[in-house]
């Protein structure tokens, strides 16, 4: 249960971040409170998950899935270019992610 929030946690993040680029420096109202209401949901979600799920993988997951998927969004949605070191970042997060996962839990 506690990785299905996560994902209810990064999908309001990643919306909340991309309608953040549609409020024109929060002076447009729409986005601004779906901008404003994703963070709200996003940091509620986060803070079941943490029940669950250690706070280092959380968090782990929750930025690097993030980060990797609104790169996606700036260059489907918002023509951002895409260059070679773009691509080994979003790898080298995505990597991270995994790595931190795989390393399992110490007591």
């Amino acid at each position: 249960m506690g990785y299905l929030l996560l994902a209810g946690t990064i999908a309001a993040e990643v919306a909340a971040t991309t309608a953040m680029k549609y409020t024109e420096g929060f002076t447009r109202l729409w986005p601004s409170l779906v901008t404003s209401l994703g963070y709200v949901v996003s940091f509620a979600l986060l803070a079941q998950t943490l029940k669950t799920v250690q706070i280092g993988t959380a968090y782990a997951i929750w930025s690097g899935v993030g980060t990797a998927a609104i790169a996606v969004l700036g260059l489907l949605l918002f023509g951002e270019g895409l260059s070679p070191a773009k691509v080994a970042g979003i790898l080298l997060i995505i990597g991270g992610v995994v790595v931190l996962n795989l390393g399992g839990t110490a007591h």
